[in-house]
């Protein structure tokens, strides 16, 4: 077995490209979990308002795109593999592909910077569980460390922030209020991990770039789903638009991030209902964008891989908490306890 990396692979969600897809696809989504069939209809009626058709994929191809080039821009020649954990390429279909050029090692790179079980430990967990279906043959893979913290990170979010808050008119730019978003989980997940804290790090080190005072910011989340009586992280970001409005605010940047890419659950739940709750009170929503395929957000995976290539590398990371660990501990983010089924 090499100890030097063949390839780069990219483990991303995954998303339906049309409308066919979706039931199935929200299916592999919820396989295992106790969600009623109601509540995958009511978020399969989301894909329909756009055909069927998810961004994520194509943002993957995308981001694939430009790494490429920044790899090869520094003599770094890997190819880059791609699966998904629900939905075509299938991360068990791309392993064996790789079994098949007979790569042996490989690096991930997972859409997702921070941790937490969604986050990390189910990524985890999917890429062994596809490296057993292939067998003995599959690549052993190592990932990347989470990057929440790494200033290139923080430095392509403020730049959106300030292109963002720069649509705010003059006069009150200065003390608009900014609500950070995340994907909520259950308090119950919230407390295995350090989510929570990540996340507020990163706003705080976003918000300090672009010299917002911590009293104008706020973690909020979204795109909650489960059961209406078990506790998830709040507060919501629609509840939390009409409280700003409330206390007399006139505008308002919403900025997702949480997320790396402006997928369907940022698009329906921001762009769609959040500014729906926005143009109801009367307030003026800026949302801002994520870091996409930013230029510092492509040259931060760049680095992240080189570190990993050469140990002697430069391992960046601003803020008070330092850089994550490469190897997660086997007992960190554990997997939700499931309640039985009636």
């Amino acid at each position: 077995m090499t100890d030097e990396y063949q390839a780069i692979l990219v483990v991303s969600f995954g998303g339906p490209e049309k409308m066919e897809d979706v039931i199935p696809f929200l299916e592999n989504v919820l396989r295992g979990r106790n969600v009623p069939r109601e509540r995958l209809l009511e978020v399969a009626e989301h894909y329909a308002h756009f055909d069927g058709y998810s961004p994520i994929n194509d943002q993957c191809r995308d981001l694939i795109a430009a790494l490429d080039q920044e790899l090869q821009r520094h003599d770094i020649e890997l190819p880059i593999f791609w699966g998904n954990r629900n939905w075509h390429p299938m991360l068990a279909d791309t392993m064996q592909k790789m079994a098949d050029a007979g790569i042996q090692r490989v690096l991930a790179y997972v859409t997702a910077g921070y941790g937490g079980y969604s986050g990390c430990r189910q990524y985890l967990d999917d890429i062994e569980q596809a490296r057993q279906t292939v067998g003995e043959a599959a690549p052993v893979v190592d990932k990347i460390r989470l990057f929440y913290n790494h200033p290139l990170f923080v430095a392509a979010n403020a730049e959106n922030l300030r292109a963002a808050l720069a649509e705010i008119p003059a006069a009150e730019r200065d003390v608009c209020p900014i609500a950070f978003t995340a994907h909520s989980i259950p308090q119950t997940m919230a407390d295995t991990s350090n989510y929570v804290q990540q996340l507020e790090e990163n706003c705080r080190l976003v918000a300090e770039e672009c010299g917002v005072d911590a009293a104008r910011w706020q973690l909020v989340y979204q795109s909650r789903s489960g059961r209406p009586q078990d506790p998830w992280l709040e507060p919501d970001i629609c509840d939390h638009l009409r409280t700003l409005h409330a206390d007399g605010a006139k505008q308002v940047v919403v900025m997702p991030l949480g997320f790396l890419s402006d997928h369907m659950e940022v698009i329906y739940d921001l762009d769609d209902e959040a500014a729906g709750v926005c143009e109801e009170i009367g307030l003026n929503m800026v949302r801002a964008k994520t870091v996409g395929t930013h230029p510092l957000f492509i040259q931060m995976i760049r680095e992240l891989i080189e570190e990993r290539i050469d140990p002697n590398s430069e391992r960046r990371a601003v803020g008070q908490f330092g850089p994550a660990v490469d190897l997660c501990p086997a007992d960190c983010c554990p997997r939700p306890q499931r309640r039985p089924t009636k």
